[in-house]
């Protein structure tokens, strides 16, 4: 939308801000219905639809035959999803993710690149730079032309962007990240902790879609909480909700069961936690008794540990997302059976389907959010 000055001025922008939500929020929609809606005259709905349509923000919807059968149907507009596009980028301890996507959240590109386990700040920050003007490259834009962008990252993350603490990434505890990224990228900006993104992911596209109070558990090197209260992604008071630490000997006594059968099996194979609990999966699903066994064990203390969380905040459904959603089943079976027991009001537990997307498909969503508070109010220049 252009913009204008004066009084009258004004008047046009809320009336097209207006049309434009309207548009977004519909299917289909015929002028009479924009003008009811939007509580203006028909001739203002027609004026201000085809600049929409000159802007690249509308399109004519197609006739039908069986609208040609009844006469000239009533003209319909609906909105123009691929009028913006937005970036969602996941920060990984070695890798970086990027997903773009059109305003109606259609997936239109995607794009990884690796950074060393010990990269500094400044290295990491260059590569989420790269990949965002690569990304908005591959549609023939430059990153401010993005309608927003929309980061992930691992540590504590404040209402400012900033990472307060991180005890994965080297030399991230501190950055101002947000800042930083907005020195290079001038298109609308956002930074989360990564937790809340992959739990607002399964709420947006994932298995808890029709859900609204959630726990996420991520499982991989390390374990963290994403919690979904009421729809929301819940902060806490100091944005650390989700946070659990760096455990003794930097690894969760949860995972003792499989590192004892993994290294029983090949002891002298080194393997990261996550790596022996997929090993462990691996000789599970052949049926072999040591191995069954030793994933129950993980899968109990994994539940142990979520009831502490389940009991008081009664969610709907526990999601197991991270690299360890693969073992599936293996998995959610003894832990749902363990919160069958012992909690009042029981949660479905499922493990989720998005993998390792997780973070960056709710990075995507963020960045959404954001586009539709900056595109969609009509105190903001668009």
């Amino acid at each position: 939308m252009r913009q204008q000055s004066g009084d009258a001025s004004l008047l046009r922008r809320l009336n097209s801000a207006a049309i434009l939500r309207i548009l977004r929020a519909s299917d289909e929609v015929t002028l009479t219905e924009l003008a009811k809606a939007a509580k203006v005259s028909r001739p203002t709905a027609e004026a201000i639809v085809e600049e929409l349509l000159v802007e690249g923000w509308a399109q004519e919807c197609e006739e039908g035959l069986g609208d040609r059968q009844r006469g000239r149907p009533a003209r319909r507009y609906r909105f123009r999803a691929a009028a913006r596009h937005v970036v969602g980028i996941g920060i990984g301890g070695s890798t970086i993710r990027a997903m773009t996507a059109d305003l109606g959240g259609a997936v239109v590109g995607s794009r990884t690149v690796g950074v060393p386990s010990d990269a500094d700040a400044a290295e990491r920050i260059a590569a989420v730079v790269g990949l965002v003007e690569e990304s908005a490259a591959e549609l023939g834009l430059s990153s401010g032309e993005l309608a927003a962008v929309g980061i992930g990252t691992t540590g504590v993350v404040d209402g400012e962007g900033r990472v307060v603490k991180s005890v994965r990434l080297r030399d991230w505890t501190g950055v101002e990240l947000q800042a930083e990224l907005r020195k290079a990228i001038t298109a609308p900006l956002l930074v989360e902790n990564d937790m809340r993104l992959a739990v607002l992911a399964e709420h947006w596209r994932g298995v808890a879609q029709e859900c609204r109070d959630v726990v996420y558990l991520f499982t991989g090197n390390k374990l963290a909480l994403g919690l979904l209260i009421d729809g929301v992604p819940y902060r806490g008071a100091h944005a650390a909700s989700g946070e659990l630490g760096e455990q003794p000997n930097g690894n969760w006594t949860a995972f003792g069961s499989v590192i004892d059968y993994a290294m029983s099996v090949e002891p002298g194979e080194l393997r990261a936690p996550a790596d022996m609990a997929e090993f462990a999966f691996e000789r599970a699903r052949t049926g072999e008794a040591a191995a069954v066994e030793a994933v129950e064990r993980f899968a109990l203390r994994l539940g142990e540990g979520l009831v502490t969380v389940v009991n008081p905040l009664d969610p709907e459904m526990v999601v197991i997302g991270g690299a360890l959603a693969r073992g599936g089943e293996l998995l959610v079976g003894p832990i749902q059976s363990y919160l069958d027991r012992v909690c009042l009001y029981p949660p479905k537990v499922v493990a989720s389907e998005l993998g390792r997307e997780s973070i960056v498909v709710g990075a995507v969503r963020l960045a959404l959010n954001l586009a539709d508070r900056v595109l969609f109010t009509a105190e903001v220049e668009v």
